[in-house]
Order: C-alpha cells, then structure tokens, then sequence
C-alpha cells in the first residue's frame, strides 16, 4: 500500500513516502495465523468426511466437485443420506444460532445428482501385486473393498448370499433406502475391479484360516449374525417370527406369518422398521418397549414417521410370557423401570410391583438386536467381550486377519461400518506393503465462539419433503423425498464453514496495517507490518483465522 504522507517530513515518524517501512510489528503481543481446523461436524462424522469443503462446492453450484469430496471418504453419499443417524448435525455449530444445516438431505441431493448423472469412479492410477480377501459385502466389507482398489490391490470379496448389500439390502426396507440406489451405488465400487464370489460362505475358523494362506491379508465384515433370543419366549411356536427374518422376508416379497394384531418387541432402529413395514402390509401394530418413550434407541424420526402411521407405542414395559387362546394370543406384560448401563447394550431392568397388564395379539415379532457369532471363529480369533477383539489398527488375534463394522464393534450403525471399512483398509494397505499408516486423528475443533455471525443472518432450516400418510401406507415406496436445486442452494448457504478459509477477503479489507496479502490459495501475514490488533480474526466468518500469543526477549 503506498499512502500520501503529510507534507512535514521531518517528523521522525514520517521518513519517506511509502507506509512499507511502517514496521509495527514490534508493537506486536499477539499474532493472526491461518489454520485449518477441523470443523465440529468432521469430528462428529464416523467416516471423517470433510463436511464443510464439500458443501462449500455445493453452494458454488459445483456438484461434481462436491461428490468426488464425498466418496473420498464414502463411497455410498445417497443411501447416507437416506439412513445416516446424522451425528454431525447434532454437533453443527449452527444450532447454536438457529438450527443445524441438514447436512443428510444435502449429502443425499449430491449422491442422486451422482447416480442420475451417472458419475463414475477414476481407475486405480497404479495396480499392485498384493491380494486381499474381504468376508462380507455389507456396509463395511464394500467400504473396504473400495478404498483398497482405490490404492490399487487387488480384492477379492466372498459374499455368503445371493446380492451384495448385508442389512442395507435384507433389513432395511424399500420405504427408507430403494433397492435401485443401493445397486447404483454398490456397482460403482464393484467396476473398479473388485472379483465377488456369491453364496460362498466362510464357515469356521479352519475355512478363514485356509482363506488367509492364499491372500496377503483378510478383513473380516460379516456383520452381527447371530439373533438375539428373548428370553421365555418358543421361537419353535408359528407366531413367533424373529424381527430379522421379517425383514428379510419383506424386502424379498415373501409371505410373512399371518395375524392381524402385531405386537413388535424392541426400541430401536430395526424394530421401527418391522412395525412400520407391518403396517404397509395392513396390519394393526404395537411396539413393546423397554424404554421410556423419550428414550427409545431408534432415531427420534423414526418414532414420530412411525406414529404418524399409527403404530401404537407402549413404552416402560416388559413381556413375561404368552398364552395362546382360541382367538389368537394373550401377552402378559408388566410395567419396569429401566436403567441404562455405562456401555452400550447394558442395562437394569426393575419390573414395578402392581403394573402387571395383558395384551391382544396374533403374532409376536422380537426385534431386541443382533449378536456376533463368536463360536464360529473359535480357536482362531480371540473375543471382546460379545465382539471378536480388535487392536486400534483393527488386527485381529490372527496374523494378517483384521476385522471391522458389527463383526468387531458394538457402535451398530451403518456409517459407523462404513468408516470402520475406510480406517480398517488403509491399515490393510500400510500392512502388506510395509508403509507407515497416516495419522487420522481430528484434533481440536472451531468453537462457535469463533464464527461472526453477524455475516450470517437467521434462516429456516430446509427439510426434505416427506410424503402423507395415506400415501405412505399405500406402498413401500421412499417417505422422505429430496431437496430440489433451489432448497440445496439456500440449505448451503446457511453452512459456517467451519475452520475452512472461503477467500471472503475481509481480513485483507479490514487490515489496518495492509499487512495481509493474497496468494493464489489464500492469503499469508506480513508480520513485520502486523501490530496484533485482531481485526482479521474478529472479521473472518469461519474462524480461519486465530491469534496465538507471541513470547519476546
């Protein structure tokens, strides 16, 4: 910057015409530098993907740019945004001065952008020699078959069904994730050349150990397999169907045990799928829980979307046992009081002394969760506890056998599969070519604190349109539709970019110095010139500017 100076050159402050030799910065106390930190949804999100960059391309109408950002990290954008739990949302900074950006429907709009574009994924640049084997093509399995042909092994996935998918295909139903995108998305990961052997199954541990002499390595990901029994309750009996056979019988098309009344036991994600998939088949149907209402495990969207369609919730409550009679069944219950335990899938359960009651049913369909089949590893894979034991590198007990997703977690959620296979992969990959693995770690997060919300003014979150109950009920056709162009445009421009610097070009602008200067990426601080004021960091909407202090002799 090159000012007119006052016409009194003597005054010793004023020595040339030209504020470059203005050096403040010894006045300097503190000083602005330029991080990138970690936005609080990347932290949230179980795959790590870079939330706030890739929004930033949707809100500058780039929606190439911003899935190929996505599936760096995720190779399935349109099903996660249709069945996320959505953790980055509940720690958006955004909330904090309304509500949280629907970083799931934006997520979901890029995806459906990507398949009816047809976008497809680049070649492996380089093949390597090294084979892998992958055990399960669920969530985690498919997650780490991607990120390994992404670096070039070769991977061969042993599937025990018929498709591919694992619960995204056999338990979850068409009302929340059509079968179409799932196809869409798991072709992609399959035509970057990864071999799939169907209805081969891995039955034991001598079979998984015979596995891994003819590969470099093995991950296992064949899921939470095993039911789990309600205790007093004769699944020998014709109305008794399990929650997971249900689904899977559902989502095939295939009869389901008859009865008009339903009673479905359980509180989570896969028992609201049951209920609200017995109601599209015109059944009358109860949810039998041990939690309160307000703290029932499934999403709380899914209780509401199920109450909606008239699924009746008795909550706090537990069955005891059936007795058939000549109309169908009689359900002994009694009231509890429930008490979470310090890890999850621990609790305490108090039956209230009293609060027994009845309830009319026909059929009864447990659906209290899924367990891992430990015994079929025996003698080969240690366990931990209900899970098969796993090292921060997800290293099994077995040399060259890692595991990841529900074979080897209690976390029973799909994205958390799906960044078990990501994490488990790049362990994999650093393994057999003796490469050190990248550190992963987040770190420190932006504060709310830090963002001026003064450039962002108060706007309604935009929501996903969903359809009407009778429409609902009349088929399995998807509830929740998707943003249109001028929702995801308006949802982007409500994100912060947290930590991420959009080149605004206030810090230069507001610089009372001139000390700051643009680069082709960004800017830099000439600090000879910078007295520490602040300004920059006060003025950057994002929090990508900080101040650290300054220790002088």
């Amino acid at each position: 910057m090159n000012l007119p100076l006052a016409s009194n050159d003597s005054a010793s402050l004023w020595t040339t015409r030209n504020s470059r030799t203005r050096i403040t910065g010894t006045w300097r106390t503190r000083a602005p530098e330029y991080r990138s930190t970690a936005a609080p949804c990347l932290a949230a999100c179980p795959v790590n993907g870079t939330i706030a960059r890739w929004i930033g391309e949707v809100r500058a109408g780039n929606l190439r740019r911003a899935w190929e950002l996505l599936v760096e990290n995720n190779p399935f954008p349109a099903i996660a945004g249709r069945i996320c739990h959505h953790p980055c949302e509940s720690a958006c900074n955004r909330q904090q001065h309304d509500e949280s950006v629907s970083i799931c429907a934006l997520e979901r709009h890029v995806g459906d952008a990507a398949l009816a574009a047809g976008w497809v994924y680049p070649k492996p640049a380089t093949e390597r020699r090294k084979r892998i084997a992958i055990v399960g093509g669920g969530p985690a399995g498919l997650s780490a078959a991607y990120q390994l042909r992404r670096r070039g092994l070769q991977v061969t996935l042993f599937e025990s069904r018929p498709e591919l998918g694992g619960l995204l295909r056999y338990g979850i139903p068409d009302y929340r994730l059509d079968k179409r995108v799932l196809d869409g998305e798991v072709r992609r990961i399959v035509d970057l050349g990864v071999e799939v052997r169907r209805g081969a199954m891995i039955e034991s541990a001598a079979a998984l150990a015979e596995l891994r002499a003819q590969f470099d390595a093995v991950f296992l990901a064949t899921g939470a397999t095993r039911s789990r029994p309600l205790p007093g309750l004769d699944y020998g009996q014709p109305w008794v169907v399990d929650g997971a056979d249900f689904l899977a019988a559902a989502n095939a098309g295939e009869a389901i045990a008859p009865g008009a009344r339903v009673v479905v036991i359980g509180g989570g994600s896969a028992a609201m799928d049951v209920a609200r998939t017995a109601r599209r088949l015109g059944r009358e149907v109860s949810v039998l829980a041990l939690e309160a209402e307000g703290a029932l495990p499934a999403q709380r969207i899914e209780v509401d979307e199920a109450v909606e369609e008239d699924v009746r919730f008795v909550c706090g409550a537990m069955l005891q046992r059936v007795e058939p009679n000549g109309t169908g069944l009689v359900l002994h219950c009694v009231r509890v009081a429930f008490e979470p335990g310090a890890t999850r899938g621990e609790f305490k359960v108090t039956p209230i002394e009293g609060s027994a009651f009845t309830r009319a049913a026909d059929l009864v369909v447990p659906s209290i969760g899924q367990g891992t089949d430990l015994e079929r590893w025996r003698g080969l894979l240690d366990a931990a506890g209900p899970v098969i034991g796993v090292d921060a590198g997800f290293r099994t007990s077995a040399e060259g056998v890692f595991a990841g997703g529900d074979v080897a977690s209690l976390q029973r959620f799909f994205t958390e599969a799906v960044g078990m296979g990501k994490k488990a992969a790049i362990e994999i990959a650093a393994y057999v070519s003796g490469e050190t693995v990248p550190n992963l770690e987040v770190g420190a997060t932006v504060p709310f604190e830090q963002i001026n919300t003064s450039y962002y003014p108060r706007a309604p979150r935009r929501e996903a349109p969903i359809r009407g109950v009778d429409e609902r009920l009349g088929s399995f056709a998807e509830v929740q539709g998707r943003l249109d162009d001028a929702a995801a445009q308006a949802e982007s421009q409500r994100c912060f970019s947290c930590g991420t610097c959009t080149q605004c070009d206030n810090c230069y602008f507001y610089c009372p110095d001139a000390a700051i200067e643009r680069t082709e990426t960004g800017y830099t601080v000439r600090y000879d010139h910078c007295k520490g004021c602040g300004l920059c960091v006060e003025e950057c909407p994002t929090g990508a500017v900080m101040m650290r202090n300054e220790e002088r002799l």
